[in-house]
């Protein structure tokens, strides 16, 4: 991000997960869950899946998606 991009822009976010970090290639405020398609705040994004680049809510959200695909 260079310095004439707000984080606070609104909007959004577009996110490359990877192992215990995030980059924001595209600024905004929060990033949709994966599963359930609710807004979350990029300061409270803690969960998230690296192979298939998927956010998640919380804990039981991220387990939830885990065993719809592994059963």
């Amino acid at each position: 991000m260079n310095r004439y991009e707000s984080p606070r822009s609104g909007g959004e976010a577009r996110v490359r997960y990877r192992d215990g970090d995030f980059d924001v290639l595209s600024p905004g405020t929060f990033v949709r869950c994966a599963v359930t398609g609710m807004a979350i705040p990029i300061d409270e994004l803690k969960y998230w899946n690296v192979d298939r680049q998927e956010p998640y809510l919380d804990a039981p959200t991220a387990l939830k998606r885990h065993q719809e695909l592994f059963g």
